[in-house]
């Protein structure tokens, strides 16, 4: 390892060493003589780390990797078409035209004549339409693959540039991207983190790690240098805060030697996931699996995503969303009327041939029969294609798609495609007051010191010449040395601009106080640096406090704490009163300071924190310090146990901290409550600050009689007295009234949370959404409906267990995600509305047509058209409509709110009627009424007639024109309010209205059509704008009428069969040649067949996306980061590794995921 010559230690070593774990892993340390042995062997050092040359880390990574895992070599386009070419309907396809060119140059043993021969001729054409179908199909899939991939791509892309972690170089404290870090980093891990890489600890301060991801232990495990010295990637940092030297990183990390082998296991599961992936692909038509986007974890479900994978993706979850409960109801409705209608038009077709062929003209059986039959099977297979709503799927794709790319730009990064639509069923936000409600932007403002209130603000507080000597060292050193080191304030670039604050936003604030006495901190640090503290006890939601044990230069130790003003208080016995003299702190003392300084900053929305020291001394101890006899040695602080050392404290600072309410708070606060939507704010703050804060924002009013409560009483209140466990009755006493939760757990929140979700005493069960940052709020993130992390203050766990990240911790963001879950709701059921009309029509026309004229008026390239029109265009066009204020003036629609209203089913029946009446009228007076010859009876190779493209036309017209009706779902009568506000919308339209006109002036015998005159063009034209009138009439006539009958999607979902879809439809006949009218139209029933899987083969896409909600079950995943971690796959069931493959594709999408969900893709890969 010549290159490696500078380094004492190899890649090789470095890697066997970190296979070892505890009293193995601290004896293998010290056999290289201990990590700081180790350190100087990589050339770096605990104090400086690495100098940060830009030379030197090139040379690192030459010599012992990068931070990356290299991607599997990215699919060709030729691979995705094979891939494609899978299918099974594109298989049955392909027999399908092999069979029919076959069948072209085979003469039928029955019939003769001139005419046949020419037919015969002819008929080589139907082969090479469906051989086209399928090469379009394949195409269109491939494309969609790699279009797909390259569009995730982009918002991977977004979040990796985000993803960067706290290491010292050049003796400073800077933020690295993660995939560019190098062996001999000393990175600063906290409360919180996901760890970046492998390494060993050199500085521990209570530092918990939670390694269940690698070992299937759920205990957290104590790391220290003399206890369990290393860390690995992927792993969570539960408690504490520390130094680690990076000693491995990409491919040589436990996690990505793990994740290298199952790259190799992947290839041998490769057919089983193939056969998996078609099983989810094969499922219910409009059932669509859960849509998750590549930087995703689970979801809300409970169920093992073993059980998941059997079910074919579609039930694995615990509870689907309210959007896809409906819209399964409704493909299951909608697929047994479908059946019901092409079977009885097949019994109908068969016995009527029957009786004529057989019974009236007493014709002999022959095998030539047959063909009847098999074409009969085909019109029916044709009327099953029309029923289903195959652009359904497609519809809520494109729209939830639209919806996250645009709730981008409003700091909504979506990781669960259907917490896009569940927040516009919202009726409960469940919020954090700082940095949501309040700007995060923390200053002190008012301060107690020496018994004297420094107040109201800032420019009130004392200079350090005001404060006695002793008094000021130890409020200065106090702040300075008792808080994160890698909080820091820097001046701002523009001189009138405000200092930056980086890391915790409480400490840069007392910070920022520190400055203002006229003191520079950083020297305080310099002089005291972490590398000296002798304990820290780190901040958490329990403790609420913090506190750090610093040796004394005149010999000794002091205790620093810091922390929520009450709790502080009841640990201290002591007060520096006037002039710095010590006091004895009494329980009536400190009421009076609560009642006369705590109290009073709080309710003027301040945060108060309080500042306590303690003194261990080896020689004369005064009252409030302890005596220790050195001869013993120190004191042992372990032993002591944390609630000996921090007792007896002396108080000398209360400081109030502003955190101002965010000046658009109060008005979407009041949006919200317009909506529907009720907020509560749920707080580790004191109650007072809490009730303050709540009232400016508006979350409560004076005299509402609205529950403002602390967590302990809340507890008590919703617990049974007896047993001490949670009663839902209870806690429905306490929770509607419930505006604000205080001082409270995050177990608080997680009750509050679950509480509310398994109420029924709403009219509709409550849907739920909460916005947390913290470690431990991740299990109120995963059981609320919908999960919000703060993406600037939130922990990488809390992340990784959220469905949204708040990229700008602003509750405004929260509102704007209703809006656009609103929006995608109302996108979906304007699609419906549009799509059930044409359903209705064609589906009766096609079974009327065959029954009366045994032929289809429509035909099948014409339906094609159709389908193309209502299907890909129209969810184009409908799905992305933008949100508008007025979606807030209503309530939400909630769990059991019809998917189809009865406003909705009013809309298509009425207009279905019109539409039923004109193509009848045309079909059977046409000839009389436009004076033009009778299409009905006419040959199959006679050229098309005006007759019926006249039908063709006019059902196109209103097609178009309904599509303009369906924008307004709700009642309204001015249809073309907004019509311009949506480029894509009027410019599909105006682009389909043309290709129609091109159609019937040129589309002659392909689309079975004949030029019109302007007479004609009218009238079909009269009759799409008749459509905008009769909607008026339709809007006039009382939806009460109607009442809940004709609602459709109220009920949760039927358990799935797996074989409702129009997929599932007997498979393709061999056809045979007849003269009869019905009989030729195989080709162009293919066609339908075929093209029609450009919008099935969506389903493909999303069942990818559904796998990676399997494959992250097991595994954790870093949110914001948009990563996948490998780590998992240890404890994942041998059956979960058929996924591996298509995880490889996703974490192509321009992020490297591995198994800590840090390391960064090297390339990009180019399969979705």
């Amino acid at each position: 390892m010549a290159a490696g010559s500078r380094y004492g230690v190899t890649l090789k070593q470095l890697r066997e060493l970190m296979e070892n774990r505890g009293a193995e892993g601290v004896q293998k340390v010290q056999d290289f003589g201990g990590v700081h042995e180790i350190a100087r062997k990589l050339n770096t050092s605990e104090a400086s780390g690495l100098s940060g040359e830009k030379s030197d880390l090139e040379h690192r990574q030459d010599v012992f990797g990068s931070n990356t895992i290299p991607p599997k070599p990215p699919k060709t386009f030729l691979e995705l078409v094979w891939e494609a070419l899978q299918d099974v309907t594109l298989i049955i396809l392909q027999a399908a035209a092999v069979v029919s060119l076959a069948l072209s140059f085979y003469k039928p043993p029955k019939g003769g004549g001139d005419i046949e021969e020419e037919e015969h001729k002819a008929d080589w054409i139907e082969g090479l339409a469906i051989l086209l179908a399928v090469v379009i199909v394949v195409i269109v899939t491939a494309f969609n693959d790699w279009s797909k991939e390259k569009q995730f791509r982009g918002l991977q892309d977004r979040i990796e540039g985000e993803q960067t972690f706290s290491v010292i170089r050049n003796s400073t404290m800077t933020q690295v991207q993660v995939g560019e870090l190098v062996v001999g980093d000393i990175i600063s891990v906290k409360y919180g983190d996901l760890l970046p890489a492998d390494g060993l600890v050199m500085q521990s301060n209570d530092l918990k790690v939670d390694e269940s991801s690698l070992t299937g232990e759920s205990d957290q495990v104590n790391k220290g240098v003399a206890s369990d010295p290393t860390v690995l990637s992927g792993t969570h940092v539960m408690e504490g805060s520390g130094k680690v030297l990076v000693t491995a990183v990409g491919v040589n990390s436990q996690a990505g030697i793990i994740f290298t082998l199952l790259g190799a296991a992947a290839e041998e599961v490769e057919d089983m996931e193939k056969k998996k992936r078609k099983d989810v692909e094969e499922g219910i038509g409009n059932a669509h699996p859960n849509h998750t986007l590549p930087n995703s974890t689970p979801g809300k479900g409970g169920m093992d995503d073993s059980s998941e994978q059997e079910m074919g993706g579609e039930c694995g979850d615990e509870e689907k969303s309210v959007l896809q409960a409906k819209l399964t109801n409704l493909a299951i409705q909608i697929g047994y009327g479908g059946m019901a209608v092409s079977l009885l038009t097949v019994i109908i077709l068969s016995v009527r041939f029957s009786v004529e062929e057989f019974y009236y003209k007493e014709t002999e059986w022959s095998l030539y029969y047959v063909n009847f039959y098999v074409k009969f099977v085909i019109i029916g297979v044709t009327v099953l294609v029309v029923a289903v709503p195959e652009g359904l799927p497609l519809a809520v794709t494109l729209s939830l798609a639209y919806s996250v790319k645009k709730m981008m730009a409003d700091n909504n990064l979506v990781r669960h495609l259907d917490a896009c639509e569940t927040m516009g069923n919202a009726t409960t936000i469940c919020s954090d007051k700082t940095g949501t409600l309040t700007t995060n932007r923390m200053t002190v403002v008012q301060a107690y010191l020496c018994n004297h209130h420094y107040k109201p603000n800032r420019q009130d507080l004392p200079k350090l010449r005001d404060l006695p000597q002793h008094v000021g060292v130890l409020l200065t050193q106090s702040i300075a040395v008792n808080s994160s080191y890698a909080s820091d304030v820097k001046p701002s670039a523009d001189p009138s601009g405000l200092p930056t604050q980086i890391g915790n936003k409480t400490e840069c604030a007392m910070l920022g106080f520190v400055i203002d006495l006229g003191v520079d901190y950083r020297q305080l640090r310099k002089d005291m640096p972490d590398t000296r503290f002798k304990k820290v006890y780190t901040f958490n939601s329990a403790r609420k406090s913090m506190s750090t044990i610093i040796p004394l230069d005149s010999g000794g130790f002091r205790v620093y704490t810091k922390g929520a003003s009450e709790i502080v208080m009841k640990k201290c016995s002591f007060l520096v009163g006037e002039g710095g003299k010590v006091e004895a702190f009494t329980a009536a003392h400190q009421d009076r300071l609560v009642s006369t300084v705590i109290e009073p900053m709080a309710k003027d929305g301040l945060r108060t924190i309080s500042i306590a020291y303690r003194d261990f001394v080896p020689g004369k101890a005064d009252k409030n310090q302890v005596h220790y006899d050195p001869s013993t040695g120190e004191p042992n602080f372990e032993t002591m146990g944390e609630d000996n050392v921090i007792a007896n404290m002396t108080c000398f600072c209360v400081v109030g901290i502003e955190d101002p309410v965010r000046d658009e708070v109060p008005a979407a606060i009041v949006q919200c409550q317009r909506a529907g939507i009720t907020v509560r704010m749920v707080t580790g703050d004191n109650i007072n600050t809490a009730r303050a804060i709540a009232t400016k924002c508006g979350i409560i009013k004076p005299g509402d009689n609205y529950l403002v409560m602390e967590g302990k009483e809340f507890n008590k209140r919703v617990r049974d007295p007896h047993t001490n466990e949670i009663r839902q009755d209870l806690l429905d006493k306490v929770w509607p009234r419930l505006r604000v939760l205080a001082r409270s757990q995050p177990i608080d929140k997680y009750t509050l949370v679950k509480g509310i979700i398994d109420s029924n005493i709403s009219a509709g069960r409550e849907v739920v959404a909460v916005t947390g940052d913290g470690t431990n709020d991740a299990p109120a993130l995963k059981k609320a409906d919908v999960g919000f992390a703060m993406g600037i203050a939130g922990t990488d766990v809390a992340k990784e267990a959220s469905d949204i990240i708040l990229t700008d911790d602003n509750f405004t963001s929260i509102v704007k995600a209703v809006m656009w879950g609103r929006n995608v709701y109302d996108s979906i059921a304007k699609f419906l509305q549009f799509q059930l009309t044409v359903n209705v029509v064609a589906v009766i026309v096609a079974f009327i047509g065959a029954c009366a004229i045994k032929d289809s008026p429509l035909k099948a390239v014409q339906m094609l058209w159709v389908n193309l029109i209502m299907d890909t265009l129209a969810s184009l066009a409908l799905a992305t409509e933008l949100p508008t204020p007025d979606l807030l003036l209503r309530k939400p629609y909630g769990r059991t709110s019809p998917l189809i209203s009865a406003t909705m089913a009013k809309n298509i029946l009425g207009q279905g009627l019109y539409q039923l009446v004109v193509v009848f009228g045309i079909m059977f007076y046409g000839e009389v009424l436009f004076d033009i010859d009778n299409g009905r009876g006419a040959g199959l190779r006679d050229p098309p007639t005006v007759h019926f493209t006249m039908i063709f036309n006019a059902f196109v017209m209103m097609t178009l024109f309904n599509e303009i009706n369906a924008r307004k779902i709700h009642g309204q009568r001015n249809v073309f309010l907004g019509f311009f506000s949506n480029p894509i919308y009027y410019v599909i339209w105006i682009a389909t209205f043309v290709s129609q006109i091109v159609i019937i002036e040129f589309g002659g015998l392909i689309f079975s059509t004949t030029k019109l005159n302007v007479e004609q063009w009218s009238w079909c034209i009269l009759f799409g704008v008749g459509v905008l009138l009769w909607q008026q009439v339709v809007t006039t006539f009382p939806t009460s009428f109607f009442g809940r009958r004709m609602e459709v999607g109220t009920n949760p979902p039927e358990p799935l069969s797996p074989n409702l879809d129009g997929d599932s439809v007997p498979s393709y006949p061999h056809h045979h040649n007849h003269q009869h009218p019905i009989v030729n139209r195989s080709g162009q029933i293919l066609w339908i067949r075929g093209l029609t899987r450009l919008q099935t083969q969506l389903r493909v896409i999303r069942a990818f996306k559904s796998t990676l909600e399997d494959m992250e079950e097991k595994r954790s995943c870093h949110s914001m980061h948009s990563v996948r971690s490998t780590r998992s796959y240890l404890t994942r069931p041998t059956s979960d590794i058929s996924y591996i493959d298509d995880d490889e594709k996703w974490k192509a999408k321009g992020s490297g995921v591995s198994s800590n969900g840090h390391y960064i893709r090297a390339q990009h890969d180019s399969s979705s």
